[in-house]
């Protein structure tokens, strides 16, 4: 695709967006929720630009501690929703998100672009490896495959062993799980001398965790399944919203079906201020078919890297790095901004498999950071020196017994925050 080809879809894409932007606003500006957010709003809005004076939205915005512990957006009579799901919890409260039948066939719509990316058609067979609970994780991807006749395979309820041999003995060409959970089963498959590389799996499609766009987690779950890694991003209150670039560097924003703002927050200003183009800055999004709970400029919590003029042939925006980390999650040691996913791409080149936990404690108005890394004391010294070395910090890696520290199916939860907890 030639760059003016790009250029023109670019502004059809404005278009798209304004068009569906205008109709989820006339949806909703009479509702409760959004009655208030969006009574200086004159509708409809001629430009993009006029949508910056809605308030951001954020989860402690969302989740709302009533009996039916529905987050707000989702006001629709109950009758009209056909989907439950529910958050980990917030402040001490899961939140529940509910679609209608509608919406449900858009979450389907935007994980299209996602099986595009990887190439999945009625051809292949698919293991979805997660639990199938409560949590959204991948039942939109199940649904998606469904819905184009691939055969999918529902894994959950099984043990890692058991996924192996299933997906083994169904030569499943498509796995679906989180980065980590990728690399522990073939860690599981390696104590029973099983070559997953003589397997049919061909595309893993990873979400849930940074890992699939960290070059380093990336090329070692390649490396154990002789796979190829495709990255995805969503989440419960807003959508499923970005797919991986070819090359693994990136996720592009489904733009048709979003509206992406990289907005700093860091300042005196409540609104934030827009970042420039290649600048670091919290992710916030719209998304323009979920009607029944729509989330208008929310605040992902989401850091990122947005690129706009790119060289792939995707018109969507890039995000360099993929999510680069959560803006919950940064901690400030002597000054200096990191993020947990930095220090992983870190541990990754010295351990592909170990796992780790990082505690982020309080001393005296200042953060200190403690990693627990399942190796021997020696390399635990020597990802410590690189890490100084690179990050220009030093912390503190402490060697722990293989198999000690918890394992993750789902969102691995490494980060461990006492900051806030009584000493």
């Amino acid at each position: 695709m030639t760059q003016h080809a790009i250029n023109v879809r670019r502004n059809e894409i404005h278009r798209v967006q304004l068009d569906k932007l205008n109709r989820v606003l006339s949806s909703v500006k009479d509702r409760p929720f959004y009655r208030e957010r969006l009574q200086e709003l004159c509708l409809p809005i001629v430009s993009l630009e006029d949508f910056s004076r809605v308030p951001v939205l954020t989860k402690t915005d969302l989740v709302s501690i009533k009996i039916n512990k529905l987050a707000g957006c989702f006001d629709l009579p109950r009758s009209e929703y056909c989907r439950f799901h529910q958050t980990s919890g917030t402040r001490g409260y899961p939140m529940v998100v509910t679609d209608t039948a509608d919406d449900w066939r858009w979450w389907l719509d935007c994980w299209d672009h996602v099986l595009d990316a990887a190439r999945v058609t009625d051809r292949d067979v698919a293991m979805m490896a997660f639990s199938f609970g409560p949590f959204i994780g991948f039942w939109t991807a199940n649904d998606a495959m469904v819905r184009r006749g691939t055969l999918v395979i529902p894994g959950g309820g099984m043990s890692s062993e058991t996924r192996l041999s299933v997906l083994i003995d169904q030569q499943c060409s498509v796995l679906c799980c989180t980065p980590t959970y990728a690399l522990y089963l073939a860690s599981v498959a390696s104590r029973s001398r099983q070559d997953l590389r003589q397997s049919h799996v061909s595309r893993i499609i990873v979400a849930g965790e940074p890992g699939g766009s960290i070059p380093s987690v990336r090329a070692r779950i390649e490396e154990a399944w002789d796979a190829e890694v495709i990255d995805h991003a969503g989440g419960s209150e807003i959508g499923a919203w970005g797919f991986g670039s070819p090359d693994g560097k990136g996720l592009h924003v489904i733009e048709t079906e979003f509206i992406a703002e990289v907005i700093n927050f860091d300042n005196d200003e409540i609104a934030g201020v827009s970042v420039a183009d290649g600048d670091v800055g919290e992710l916030v999004l719209t998304n323009l078919g979920r009607f029944g709970g729509p989330a208008i400029r929310y605040r992902t919590g989401d850091v990122v890297k947005r690129h706009r003029d790119h060289d792939y042939p995707s018109p969507f925006a890039w995000l360099d790095g993929g999510v680069i980390g959560r803006a919950d999650d940064m901690v400030v040691v002597r000054g200096v901004n990191i993020f947990p996913s930095s220090i992983e791409a870190i541990i990754r080149e010295f351990e592909p498999d170990a796992e780790f936990r990082i505690t982020i404690t309080r001393s005296n108005e200042m953060d200190e950071v403690v990693v627990e890394l399942e190796t021997e004391q020696t390399r635990a010294e020597e990802v410590a020196m690189s890490l100084q070395k690179r990050l220009t910090m030093r912390i503190e890696f402490v060697s722990v017994a293989k198999n000690s520290l918890p394992r993750f199916e789902s969102k691995a939860k490494r980060v461990v925050d006492r900051r806030e907890l009584p000493s």
